[in-house]
């Protein structure tokens, strides 16, 4: 339930803070005083949408936050504040949203609106005529059983066409079969006589071929540096001249014992040096020239590069280009045999999605029933004694949402067939049958807060004094909000509200403000007798006629509290 309602600098509003009821919360005033923009407001704050326009003339930002009394036993009586700030840029303007004082998405918001409030006005009949928004709503009047159907519907649809994918795309690769084939056969025999195994195979070849270019040069070198290293007839040799440093340091440790660190380290040097000699030496013994391994190293060379460049540029690719056409060939040699199988997957897969189809279909048709009777009983008090409405149930091809096409089929007049709801019904009759379609739903709809904005516009007399009794029977279980010209509506309210549009001077700048007062017995009078003459209480011809009016006035709240009384139905436990 809305319980408070905040606006700051949104449209002609600077700053109003509003206090909503339990049962129906009615909004009267004259014609535009403003009072869809405070329904406006409770749907930009639940993630409606907003442009700049929405910010206050000569303002920066505009918020909008909402107090909601969540009665459920999980919940326990709490209350969730949303809130939503919108703050003008040069691009437009932006929007931040709060729950309870943290940061939320635009998503978390409406998910909440989906629990709270549902907002029916005039824009939500031209949806009301549309064939997919029917299904809809019959799927939800079939409750949570039906539902369940149709997402498994909606699964299996999806794996028919996942399905139905793979089958087309193997059978255009069929297609290309003779044309890809060849060439893939002849570039994968010519990659497996390469015999690549090793993605490494190129740089070590790379290596060997520079050493076997190289032996003279690396055998007269290493000769060299053994020499340098270990053991020279012409000049000291680095091991001969750590020995006289080590014989030197030996000589000092035993005078001084702190040079023991460094007389470790000139011997670790001087064993490392005599191996690295050891091993030099034994390296250029083993270096030999061998002109056959180079020639073969060198011919290996250029048959990788060749390899590289038609399908590289590395040897790595190469070898992945050889795996695909591994793949792809062993896909081409097994083709048939996967058609097949795909082609009994398909099969069997669609016999699900038809047997769910069906179950979605004889689901639908139960609800289709009682939905029929449900709005006929809503309908034909409101002036609508002679309506057929039939839902029409009837098999198509089909998709994500079953196998079925949905429409209201409507007549409001004795012999006039059934038609399609949008291409028959008026604008007053569309009205009606909304508010007679919320009706129906209550029982079933766990939304707290339902919202009309001007629904009973274009009506009169005994429709009126209908809608105003649906509206409170709708409140009884429901949270109802209504913006309304209808006295015969107004009267019924739990909590009335005048909306008032003023002109204010600011210094030499005229503004334009909206008030939103909450009537206490003595002004709803007068707010109604506003409503039945259509006059002002200062604008009356005499006061005969203020009387008269003010008479009226107090009837219609008397026979509406008579009404109240034989009508309330104390919600569920």
């Amino acid at each position: 339930m809305l319980v408070r309602l905040q606006i700051e600098n949104f449209a002609l509003i600077d700053d109003l803070d509003l206090k909503f009821g339990p049962g129906l919360n009615v909004l009267t005033g004259e014609t535009g005083a403003g009072k869809s923009i405070v329904l406006d407001a409770v749907d930009l704050v639940l993630g409606g949408k907003a442009s700049r326009r929405a910010i206050r003339t000569g303002a920066k930002r505009a918020r909008v936050e909402a107090w909601f009394e969540v009665n459920s036993p999980e919940a326990g009586g709490e209350a969730i504040a949303c809130s939503r700030e919108l703050l003008l840029g040069k691009r437009g303007c932006r929007s931040k949203y709060r729950l309870n004082g943290k940061g939320a998405s635009q998503r978390d918001v409406q998910q909440l609106r989906q629990q709270f409030v549902d907002i029916a006005a005039q824009g939500q009949a031209i949806q009301l005529a549309q064939m997919t928004h029917q299904r809809h709503l019959l799927d939800l009047y079939g409750g949570e059983a039906l539902l369940q159907i149709r997402q498994r519907v909606a699964q299996d649809y999806d794996r028919l066409q996942e399905l139905q994918g793979q089958l087309r795309d193997l059978q255009h690769q069929e297609q290309l079969r003779s044309q890809q084939e060849q060439l893939w056969r002849y570039q994968f025999e010519e990659l497996s006589r390469a015999e690549l195994r090793d993605s490494q195979e190129l740089e070590e070849l790379d290596r060997e071929a520079q050493r076997l270019n190289h032996v003279v040069e690396l055998q007269q070198q290493s000769y060299h540096l053994y020499q340098t290293l270990y053991d020279n007839d012409e000049e000291t040799a680095a091991a001969d001249l750590l020995g006289r440093a080590e014989t030197l340091l030996q000589e000092m440790v035993t005078y001084d014992s702190e040079l023991t660190p460094l007389l470790i380290l000139v011997t670790e040097a001087l064993v490392r040096v005599q191996e690295a000699g050891e091993q030099i030496n034994r390296y250029g013994d083993e270096l030999e020239a061998d002109p056959g391994r180079l020639q073969e190293v060198e011919a290996r060379r250029q048959h990788l590069k060749q390899i590289c460049r038609k399908y590289g540029p590395t040897l790595q690719e190469a070898i992945a280009h050889l795996e695909s056409l591994q793949q792809q060939l062993d896909d081409l040699d097994h083709g048939e045999q996967r058609r097949e199988s795909l082609e009994r997957d398909c099969q069997a897969q669609q016999q699900q999605l038809s047997q769910g189809c069906q179950q979605l279909r004889q689901r639908r048709q139960q609800a289709a029933h009682q939905l029929e009777a449900r709005l006929t009983m809503a309908l034909q008090p409101l002036a609508m004694d002679n309506l057929k409405f039939k839902v029409e149930v009837s098999p198509i091809e089909p998709t994500r949402w079953g196998g079925d096409r949905v429409r209201f089929l409507f007549s409001a007049n004795p012999g006039e067939p059934l038609g399609p709801l949008g291409e028959i019904a008026s604008g007053g009759e569309m009205s009606r049958f909304l508010l007679a379609l919320k009706a129906s739903f209550s029982e079933v709809d766990p939304v707290g807060t339902l919202i009309f904005d001007e629904i009973d516009v274009g009506v009169s007399g005994r429709v009126a004094s209908t809608i105003a009794e649906t509206l409170y029977r709708l409140s009884c279980h429901h949270q109802v909000l209504c913006v309304t010209h209808q006295p015969l509506v107004a009267a019924m309210a739990d909590h009335h509200f005048r909306v008032i549009k003023q002109a204010t001077q600011q210094g030499e700048t005229a503004r334009t403000r909206i008030e939103v007062r909450s009537l206490n017995h003595e002004q709803r009078c007068q707010e109604l007798a506003q409503l039945v003459s259509g006059q002002h209480q200062d604008d009356f011809d005499s006061s005969a006629t203020q009387e008269a009016a003010n008479a009226f006035a107090n009837s219609l709240l008397s026979r509406a509290e008579r009404l109240r009384r034989e009508l309330y139905q104390p919600p569920a436990p």
